[in-house]
């Protein structure tokens, strides 16, 4: 298969950056692998991109909301109309860039 430029495509190296992302002043880095082992083991299946996990290690803008991604499990606070399509679908999600985001819900907020 090739890639856009018609050059031979590369396959996906795990353990190596896939993109670098700026997000409301924050730097995150985004690396190749697997959700599961199952996928490691699997000769048919290439890493892919690994988004953090916010639920696990929560991060926070300067202003203290918190880090999400479009596919996190919807908290307690959610407002929108899927609540099974998790924080993608709530009003208190802004996106960013490449499936993360923030949430901008004042009771998520931390106050320091």
């Amino acid at each position: 298969m090739n890639d856009p430029r018609g050059e031979p495509k590369r396959p996906n190296v795990e353990g190596e950056l896939y993109k670098r992302i700026e997000v409301e002043g924050k730097t995150l880095d985004l690396y190749y692998g697997y959700y599961e082992e199952k996928d490691r083991l699997n000769p048919l299946c290439e890493p892919i991109p690994i988004y953090p996990d916010f639920t696990a290690q929560p991060e926070y803008t300067d202003g203290g909301y918190p880090f999400a991604t479009d596919m996190q499990d919807a908290c307690e606070h959610y407002r929108g109309n899927d609540r099974e399509g998790g924080c993608f679908g709530c009003v208190h999600y802004k996106r960013g860039e490449e499936f993360l985001g923030v949430c901008t819900c004042e009771s998520r907020r931390k106050n320091e």
